[in-house]
């Protein structure tokens, strides 16, 4: 395949050849060419990676149904409370839309996706069930990878852990934790369970963390011991942990620093919040970062919108970055930062000014995106998208192929 008259990550226009899913050469465009048969035209698009969302709740989308007025309460149980009140009267069948989400998310450049999936007493295994679902029926558009995730705790109702073990023999490859101490209200218990499930069943872990300050401080310490003790470098994940950089500059950079040595990742949904660690510091030093969009209209937030360029957009917007280098940071973040939790055959950013992923030898996950730079790209989010997967085109014009 040949991918005509792109220019990658905003410069010159080229030429990029594709064989056996990889990319095999990038040379400069020749407006004289005759195309082939098989020939993409690029007219003149940015290439980028395509996009990795690796913070996304899929199980609860309401992507596709009639906008309903946001009913849940302040605080994770209750607004966990609200969702499993009103998630099985919605409109249209559960794996319908989480199919329905998945396939937009593609159309718009996604391409890599960890999706939580809620197990509990309550739900059991049919929320990972319908995810599971959605993930065979893409299985060639997109890689997705499943997250057990206790989204009620795992110690407060009797019978979540026994569903916590089971979501692993199911066909999860990644187990989750959440609030350890202000959730479950026994961190010890709590981490026990996570990393015990991770050890027995060789998979890594995903620790969902809305804690504030000194406590959420804390618990990322019992992680960090539980990380050393246990060898798990490159395994865990933090996500959220909103607050962690505002203590003090000497506790940021310890964690960042830390964070790089452990190869400790990080997943941010871009909030609107103070306090967080640097992203360009995260970035500088080594530590891997993704993006995700969290829920998606669902009954915990009416936003998302399944498009991953519209949250680098928002990343970019609550960091306050106006640089381009910057700008350009957060879309390296949204692609194949996201893509380096998912798979460490991806190396880690090295560092702000690092664009990868559409080099000779890169794996051939890409979208053609209308703009003038790549910072231009991200302010206007323009729709003229192509998508590739493994090689091949999988979504144009904002319409799933295969």
């Amino acid at each position: 395949m040949l991918i005509r008259d792109v220019r990658p990550w905003g410069g010159q226009r080229s030429e990029v050849e594709v064989a056996d899913g990889r990319i095999t050469a990038v040379r400069p465009h020749d407006p004289d060419a005759t195309p082939s048969p098989d020939t993409v035209e690029g007219r003149g698009r940015l290439l980028f990676p395509s996009f990795s969302d690796v913070h996304v709740h899929l199980d609860s989308t309401r992507i596709g149904l009639p906008f309903r007025p946001h009913t849940g309460a302040p605080g994770v149980w209750a607004m966990m409370l609200n969702d499993r009140e009103n998630w099985r009267k919605a409109e249209v069948p559960l794996p319908e839309r989480v199919i329905g989400t998945l396939e937009r998310m593609i159309a718009n450049g996604t391409t890599r996706v960890r999706t939580y999936a809620q197990v509990d007493v309550d739900c059991r295994l049919e929320k990972l069930d319908a995810v599971l679902a959605a993930k065979e029926r893409f299985a060639k558009q997109a890689d997705v990878e499943i997250m057990a995730f206790p989204q009620a705790g795992i110690l407060r109702e009797p019978g979540t852990v026994d569903v916590l073990e089971a979501s692993l023999r199911s066909g999860a490859t990644v187990v989750g934790g959440i609030d350890p101490c202000s959730l479950d209200k026994d961190p010890k218990g709590h981490l026990d369970v996570v990393f015990g499930l991770a050890e027995k069943y060789g998979v890594e872990v995903d620790i969902h963390l809305h804690e504030p300050g000194h406590l959420g401080l804390f618990s990322t310490e019992l992680v960090i011991e539980r990380v050393r003790a246990l060898d798990m470098r490159g395994k865990v994940t933090m996500s959220h942990a909103y607050e962690l950089g505002s203590i003090s500059e000497s506790v940021s950079r310890r964690l960042i620093d830390t964070f790089a040595e452990l190869d400790i990742a990080m997943a941010t949904v871009a909030p609107s919040t103070d306090g967080q660690l640097s992203l360009a510091d995260l970035t500088t030093a080594g530590v891997r970062v993704g993006l995700g969009e969290d829920g998606q209209r669902d009954y915990w937030s009416p936003y998302g919108n399944c498009d991953l360029l519209d949250r680098t957009w928002q990343l970019a917007f609550t960091n306050g970055f106006r640089r381009d280098d910057l700008i350009e940071m957060a879309l390296a973040v949204a692609t194949m930062g996201g893509a380096s939790i998912m798979s460490h055959d991806v190396p880690r950013l090295a560092g702000i000014t690092d664009r990868p992923g559409v080099a000779v030898g890169d794996r051939a996950d890409l979208v053609l995106v209308d703009g003038e730079t790549p910072t231009s790209a991200v302010m206007d989010r323009g729709k003229d998208r192509t998508v590739l997967h493994d090689g091949v085109v999988v979504a144009d014009g904002l319409s799933v192929l295969g």
